[in-house]
């Protein structure tokens, strides 16, 4: 009786070891690695690789408790000085972030002198506590604050409204551009094309390897840019779009493929340039004060560009024989074949004229960031296509005024609380408010593409 009593206990002790072993290690997997030994502070801050670190001081004293906070792509973090007025901010990545004074904490009628600043950190408008600072090319950055006597600057609600609406159009021209492009492309194919926002980094990506890389003039990598949006629109439709179309793949068919595009796409130019962030010459330039409107000459000329090149897409939509029979296609391609009109070549020349006006956003967009990366179409392709549904699906002219709605409500979103991170998904907001109004879009069915 004892022995067959053991010999029963023995199968159930180990079928007890062996779920307390499994349940072990699904608690060792199930926590994030290295989350367990995560090195912190005293203030409660995870010690990563990158951190910005200073000293704040008043008449060549340290001052102790100042608060310290800073936020960027996702992270938001916050300490005190110490008694010798040191502070230290540990960050994710190295990235740009806002490192911002807690003006309350400091003594009165004192702020950070902007004239003091170190390099690569600039003051932020609108306020003398928040400044924007990037790494070198190591990963810690030191940012020394001095305080000085003065009056704590700060702009008045209107003028700030009327300054982000002026950035907000100047970003909506650059973002038109691409949206027109894709606009066309579902007006004469019916494809939602994901590949869309790569087809904008290209753009920039071309302008960084011909001047950075090489060491080319800025105007050849320019001119170099917006041909190869051209090259690569016509390559993609002879090399993909036409042969799949003539194999008769349906609408859904074609949207996966544009998806798997749009990743090969977009990690080919991460083997090109690297996952870092790449300044093109001249980016970020002194900016100009014009009464509450503060835009750079870059900005200037960039929005020059941008209502010339839309000038002329509307003359070519509505004056010439191509854009008439792009607009044919557009409502009936049956019909407009039957007539005698060369689908096919229209269609190519219409995927020629989005990469071209994709590269040409993907400039803009390049000293508008400022910066390329080669994911930043991505970020702009959820924009591109609320722009489209917003304006009336096909349309050319609607996407452009849906571009200008969604820039406009992407800029001042964070003037009325919205978070920074978050100002993007803002147009969905101003997308779902018109299409509950208006199902079909501001300009609808009727007129499409002009």
């Amino acid at each position: 009786m004892g022995l067959r009593s053991t010999a029963l206990r023995r199968p159930r002790n180990g079928l007890i070891a062996l779920l307390t072993a499994l349940l072990a290690a699904f608690l060792v997997l199930a926590i994030p690695a290295g989350s367990a030994f995560a090195e912190t502070t005293d203030d409660g801050q995870e010690v990563t690789d990158f951190y910005f670190a200073g000293n704040i001081t008043f008449e060549g004293q340290p001052i102790d408790g100042v608060g310290v906070s800073v936020e960027g792509n996702g992270f938001e973090g916050e300490t005190e000085t110490d008694a010798e007025g040191r502070w230290r901010l540990y960050v994710p990545e190295k990235e740009k972030y806002t490192i911002s004074i807690d003006e309350d904490t400091l003594p009165d009628g004192v702020i950070v002198d902007p004239e003091l600043l170190p390099e690569g950190v600039s003051a932020v408008e609108g306020t003398s506590g928040s400044f924007e600072a990037e790494f070198g090319l190591t990963g810690t950055k030191i940012v020394n604050l001095f305080l000085g006597q003065g009056e704590r600057v700060t702009v008045s609600f209107l003028d700030q409204l009327i300054s982000r609406t002026v950035g907000g159009i100047n970003f909506g021209l650059l973002l038109g551009l691409a949206s027109m492009g894709a606009a066309l492309i579902y007006g004469t194919t019916r494809l939602s094309n994901f590949a869309h926002g790569e087809m904008v980094t290209w753009g920039g990506v071309v302008v960084v390897l011909v001047t950075s890389f090489w060491q080319l003039p800025l105007w050849l990598g320019l001119i170099a840019a917006v041909v190869a949006g051209g090259a690569l629109g016509w390559a993609m439709d002879a090399g993909l779009w036409r042969p799949l179309r003539r194999r008769g793949l349906g609408i859904v068919q074609l949207m996966i493929v544009s998806i798997g595009l749009s990743l090969a796409l977009r990690y080919t130019m991460q083997y090109m340039i690297g996952g870092g962030t790449h300044q093109a010459p001249g980016a970020s330039p002194t900016p100009m004060k014009l009464g509450p409107i503060t835009l750079s000459y870059i900005d200037i000329i960039g929005m020059a560009i941008s209502i010339v090149v839309i000038l002329a897409m509307a003359y070519f939509l509505t004056r010439t024989r191509i854009g008439k029979a792009t607009r044919a296609i557009s409502d009936n391609p049956q019909l407009a074949a039957a007539s005698g009109i060369d689908v096919d070549k229209v269609v190519r020349i219409v995927w020629i004229i989005a990469g071209s006006l994709a590269a040409l956003s993907g400039i803009l967009w390049t000293y508008f960031r400022p910066g390329v990366k080669w994911d930043m179409g991505m970020q702009m392709l959820l924009l591109i296509f609320c722009a489209i549904t917003l304006g009336g699906l096909g349309s050319a002219i609607g996407a452009l005024i849906g571009s200008i709605i969604v820039g406009i409500a992407v800029e001042v979103s964070t003037l009325l609380g919205v978070p920074s991170d978050l100002k993007y998904a803002s147009a969905l907001v101003a997308l779902i408010v018109i299409l509950l109004v208006r199902p079909q879009g501001l300009l609808g069915r009727k007129e499409r593409l002009g």
